[in-house]
């Protein structure tokens, strides 16, 4: 069946909105931790600082490479709006590849290169520091997130999201009740390849900022939006891949349950990045290799078992 017209524009619109209530979200949850009131004109103020970046007059260091270090800042969000075209909201997706699952993994390998571009064209230890820092961070992270994602497609026989989302309604059963190591690795998969939360090591302040040290006005702006961007892109292939795609009560259309689930996803995720302590990549490297690839590995092999056994 041909996809609506509007499919095209509905992931990247939607992906922005979301971007844009994490930012909001984020600037409320800090006012009421530091005890201010929480209201409208909290969120605006985070709002205001996009127009700040956009006027401000960049700054740059001494031989920095500025074509390297656009193209690293603007790689991260286009790649995060190309990742989101495979995500179904309700039945349509802007492109409903064979190899979703593969597309969504490739783009955010591709946020690797980005960053590690941006770290090294500024010309400043820092920032290169911090690069490379989301390199040892994505050695560790990238393997048990694949494994979470062929368990995922293993369950549906499919690499393709809205099968895997169809699988799980013909079950009855979301993927996230019986591939819960599988769920729980994606979503750190998602804080890391968004570099927030406990994995905001490359840009952390122990190196005044690491990739983000240096940058300034629309390429710092651009990097920001990348990892808001990425955030709400990993919450919404979330919902397809472990909690039933758009399936839910008539009350409500495909797509509407698509975009609740995606908010409950994001709620989630900004309440865990406040909660958890920024990790030092060599430890969690550590904690990967020992720990969590054997268990999403383990977890890999429960669908396959059930699915050669039907």
């Amino acid at each position: 069946m041909a996809e609506p017209w509007w499919a095209v524009l509905a992931a990247p619109v939607l992906l922005t909105v979301f971007a844009v209530l994490s930012v909001a979200g984020d600037a409320l949850l800090d006012a009421a931790g530091a005890g201010r009131p929480v209201s409208v004109g909290a969120a605006a103020g985070r709002l205001r600082d996009v127009a700040r970046l956009l006027v401000a007059q960049p700054r740059r260091t001494p031989a920095a490479d500025v074509l390297l270090v656009r193209i690293g800042a603007a790689v991260v969000p286009v790649s995060a709006v190309l990742a989101v075209l495979v995500v179904p909201f309700g039945g349509a997706a802007a492109a409903d590849l064979s190899v979703g699952v593969v597309w969504f993994n490739a783009m955010e390998v591709v946020t690797w290169a980005g960053l590690w571009m941006a770290g090294w064209g500024q010309n400043a230890v820092f920032c290169l520091v911090g690069g490379y820092r989301h390199v040892a961070q994505g050695l560790a992270y990238e393997l048990p997130l694949m494994f979470a994602l062929i368990a995922a497609a293993t369950g549906a026989e499919s690499l393709r999201v809205g099968a895997i989302a169809a699988a799980q309604q013909e079950q009855g059963l979301w993927f996230a009740v019986w591939m819960p190591v599988a769920f729980a690795a994606y979503l750190a998969g998602v804080l890391a390849f968004s570099f927030v939360g406990p994995f905001a090591y490359p840009v952390g302040a122990d190196v005044a900022g690491g990739v983000l040290g240096e940058l300034s006005g629309p390429d710092r702006l651009l990097l920001l939006a990348g990892r808001r961007l990425w955030l709400a892109a990993g919450a919404a292939m979330a919902v397809p891949l472990f909690l039933g795609g758009g399936a839910g009560p008539d009350v409500l259309p495909g797509w509407a349950w698509s975009a609740v689930k995606t908010a409950a996803v994001l709620a989630f995720l900004l309440g865990v990045r406040r909660r958890l302590p920024v990790l030092r990549a060599d430890r969690y490297v550590e904690f990967a290799w020992v720990v969590l690839i054997p268990l999403t590995i383990a977890q890999a092999l429960v669908p396959a078992l059930v699915v050669l056994n039907r």
